[in-house]
């Protein structure tokens, strides 16, 4: 995505499932029968309205919503052999300060954010037929609109290995790199569709407050970086770099925060990823000041940088002329060559029945967010 005479919008990847399809989530979740013929019909109807109203509001790049997905994350459960069964786990280390806050926010009727799948065999890549059919739901709704700029979103091996319990690889290197040829296979599909593949990384900044890294010096964590980059830069060997975006994050929930890495210390670890768009969050007020870290480590040549200009943690419609704000002190910090793509800071569904923001909130959010962009390109250009 570039433009030479405007910012242009994206989002990225979920966006607020319908009741209905929430409640056949939550059946599926629960092992309950679900008619497959109500199913389909279900997620092509979200599918088609998602698609609809993201050109209504104005975005650019636009993808499926994640509709049929129970998460960003979790929805490989249903694409990798090896996998059964669950385990309770910590919270992130921020939160874990906060119990009492903790317990009444991050669990829903749909999914339970402490209660992480297991995998207890050899991972493999087995939901080619899934991934195709969400990528022909998502074709066949495209048919509504005009010709738009298209991304499919899909988890990074080490997101899948950070939030799966390991109980059957002898070793972290060798779970993650099992993980990273398996899930080459979805890679792949998406791209070879002809859109654009957007990788969901958040756990290359959140590995600061996981349990497992609180207390670790930065060395490690930055190590930790490394290891997964490597790791991911090996399922994405086979795609052009400049078919492929990234988004990483502290996390999209609504936490303290207090122990998220920061962004300048970062950069360089992320910028080895073979990649060519990058999605950071800056409108979370506890990163707003970060935009100073693309003034000291610029982008790669080549890269577009999608900042986060609309926070997706609360009810509160950003103002377009705070989005416009934002916008411009991103395009300021950055190298005049590096294009600049307006976009949130996270989804809106990461995890289905979790919305933090009401629904028709955040379609007024991504409207605003296009407002904001029209004015920040009447300042910028």
């Amino acid at each position: 995505m570039t433009s030479d005479d405007r910012i242009q919008t994206t989002h990225i990847g979920s966006l607020p499932r319908p009741p209905k399809l929430l409640d056949l989530l939550e059946k599926r979740q629960n092992g309950e029968d679900v008619d497959e013929e109500t199913w389909t019909d279900t997620v092509a109807d979200a599918t088609r309205d998602v698609v609809e109203r993201q050109t209504e509001v104005g975005l650019d790049s636009i993808n499926n919503g994640e509709q049929s997905r129970v998460s960003f994350n979790w929805y490989v459960a249903d694409r990798l052999s090896g996998i059964e069964g669950e385990e309770e786990q910590e919270l992130w280390a921020d939160l874990q300060e906060f119990p009492g806050y903790a317990e009444r926010t991050f669990k829903t009727d749909v999914i339970d954010l402490s209660m992480h799948p297991v995998v207890t065999g050899p991972i493999e890549y087995t939901g080619r037929e899934q991934a195709e059919d969400e990528l022909a739901t998502f074709q066949d709704a495209l048919s509504a609109v005009e010709d738009t700029e298209t991304f499919m979103t899909a988890a990074s091996p080490s997101v899948v290995t950070a939030t799966h319990v390991n109980d059957y690889y002898d070793s972290y290197e060798e779970y993650l790199f099992a993980t990273a040829d398996a899930m080459a296979e979805e890679y792949e599909l998406i791209a070879d569709a002809g859109m654009t593949l957007q990788i969901d990384a958040p756990e290359l900044l959140t590995v600061g407050h996981t349990a497992a890294y609180a207390d670790a010096p930065l060395s490690e964590i930055k190590e930790a970086t490394r290891l997964h980059i490597e790791a991911l830069n090996d399922a994405l060997s086979g795609i052009p770099a400049e078919q492929v975006r990234l988004h990483t994050c502290w996390g999209s929930y609504e936490g303290p925060h207090h122990f998220d890495t920061d962004l300048a210390e970062m950069l360089p670890e992320i910028y080895e990823a073979d990649i060519s768009g990058l999605s950071i969050e800056q409108a979370n007020p506890r990163h707003q000041h970060e935009y100073r870290a693309f003034a000291e480590h610029p982008l790669p040549d080549g890269w577009t940088l999608m900042p986060g200009v609309v926070d997706v943690k609360t009810n509160i419609i950003d103002h377009p002329e705070t989005i416009a704000d934002r916008i411009e002190r991103v395009v300021d910090a950055v190298d005049d060559s590096t294009p600049v793509v307006a976009a949130p800071d996270c989804g809106f569904g990461t995890q289905a029945g979790l919305g933090m923001v009401d629904p028709e909130i955040a379609w007024a959010k991504l409207e605003a967010l296009a407002d904001g962009a029209e004015i920040a390109t009447e300042r910028v250009y």
